[in-house]
């Protein structure tokens, strides 16, 4: 699979942008563990063109990442455009443009999947973008508005049209927000549109080798996109990749591992961002890397709730020292086979 010129092989696995996630500490842990490409947090663009920190500061990209593309939303196309060159600027391999993003703060706005509401104004937008740059474009959207406008095949056509080098498709409505179930049909209708000759990228529900699998030979994705599963479980990747690969389920990492990953993790979140703020930020996967061990209420309050980054390594330690080779599941992999 390429888009434009950046050569990504055959079944790419994407780490979706996620706000308050995918910051460069978690896209390190997700590279490791065998990510193929990854963008930035989404970047609000009124926010870019003021010269706002905290969007300014999600353009920092680094060599270890790389490829990866930096993510834009926003409702008003001239700011669209100018966002688009400063980053650009920044250096990442492409510039993705955010049709999906559900939450109201967003979406009411008509930005990110609001703007499955005007049409119009989302093809002359991407056209514009598309115009501006001289780095690949590509878009991330859904399959409609709500179950009434489920028009996908007939927008991803326009959408390509306009010159953008792939489409990601969320297999949900905005008005399904993430409730429900991924319904992955209408992604399989664009891929097999013979109009359609930009690479397809299928996101929602992958939670694991086997639906992974089934998404790539059932729906004939070119690549796949991961966002909430990896949550607490980077190695998501390392194991779709074995599988896909050998057709092996391989076993969850152990609590020694993880704790090891953890800590990476950690040291990275702390060399990216200042004391607080990367410890508060952090709480999320360090509750995930360790959910469902037995009898660890008590050291999970004291680990999520201090600000004390030796006592946080130090509680980090004595969880992959007290429960070693232990697997939340000891069948042969999470994945429930």
């Amino acid at each position: 699979m390429t888009i434009g010129n950046i050569i990504l092989g055959d079944y790419p696995l994407f780490l979706a942008p996620m706000e308050d996630i995918t910051d460069p500490s978690f896209r390190y842990i997700c590279k490791l563990n065998g990510a193929d490409f990854m963008y930035t947090e989404f970047i609000s663009s009124d926010g870019l063109i003021r010269d706002g920190e905290k969007s300014v500061r999600k353009l920092d990209i680094y060599d270890f990442e790389r490829p990866i593309g930096i993510q834009l939303y926003g409702h008003l196309t001239d700011a669209m455009v100018e966002a688009a060159l400063i980053a650009e600027a920044a250096g990442p391999e492409l510039i993705d443009i955010n049709f999906g993003c559900p939450v109201r703060k967003i979406a009411g706005r008509g930005a990110g999947a609001g703007m499955l509401r005007n049409i119009p104004l989302m093809i002359s937008m991407t056209e514009a973008i598309v115009k501006a740059v001289r780095l690949p474009v590509t878009v991330k959207t859904r399959l409609g508005w709500d179950d009434d406008t489920k028009n996908i095949v007939e927008v991803a056509e326009r959408l390509q049209d306009t010159g953008i080098k792939a489409i990601t498709i969320h297999g949900r409505t905005r008005a399904q927000l993430y409730k429900g179930s991924a319904d992955w049909t209408l992604i399989g209708e664009v891929k097999k549109n013979p109009r359609m000759k930009i690479p397809v990228i299928g996101n929602g529900d992958i939670d694991g080798p086997l639906k992974a699998k089934e998404m790539f030979t059932r729906y004939g994705v070119d690549g796949i996109m991961i966002g909430r599963a990896t949550v607490g479980r980077p190695w998501i990747f390392r194991d779709i990749r074995h599988f896909l690969a050998t057709g092996e389920l391989l076993p969850e990492p152990n609590t020694a591992e993880k704790a090891a990953m953890a800590l990476s993790h950690l040291e990275k979140s702390l060399q990216y961002k200042e004391g607080p703020r990367a410890i508060f930020e952090m709480r999320r996967h360090l509750s995930n890397y360790f959910k469902g061990l037995p009898h660890f209420k008590e050291t999970q309050l004291k680990l999520l709730t201090s600000l004390d980054v030796d006592e946080i390594k130090d509680i980090i330690n004595e969880t992959g020292n007290k429960y070693g080779d232990y697997r939340i599941d000891d069948r042969t992999s999470v994945y429930g086979v």
